[in-house]
């Protein structure tokens, strides 16, 4: 399961990546599962943490922007496949800090002789998230 800190709780969470959106990388609560953070912190314990990050590039702007959110979004999505019986995936990349950004850069090329411009999409810095899984008593 996925899930994101909010405030005082833990709570599960949906993609919701976005090549339109103003945050491209984002993520929904789903109502599925909430836990108080005090309470989180102290029966799951981090077993790992993994970087996601994805380019893409193309001459269609928006093509090449949805085709590295989509292969992000599958790296995700294998990312929980692996889990464990009882493990969760915290997203720990906080807004403000360290939250993954889309970057762009455009170059001109010459085809047939037209200038046409090309683009090129990375995410900086990475998504991080933690493997966590519950404590042994």
């Amino acid at each position: 399961m996925l899930v994101r800190r909010y405030g005082a709780t833990v709570q599960a969470v949906e993609t919701n990546f976005d090549a339109r959106a103003m945050n491209e990388i984002g993520f929904r609560r789903s109502g599925a599962w909430s836990i108080p953070t005090p309470e989180f912190e102290s029966g799951y314990e981090r077993v790992r943490g993994v970087e996601l990050t994805a380019t893409a590039e193309g001459d269609v702007q928006g093509e090449a922007e949805e085709r590295m959110l989509a292969s992000l979004e599958e790296q995700l999505k294998q990312v929980l496949a692996e889990l464990a019986d009882g493990e969760l995936l915290l997203v720990e990349s906080e807004p403000g800090t360290d939250y993954p950004k889309t970057r762009e850069r455009t170059t001109t090329q010459v085809i047939q002789g037209q200038n046409r411009l090309y683009f090129e999409w990375t995410i900086d810095p990475p998504l991080r998230l933690g493997v966590y899984r519950p404590r042994s008593a």
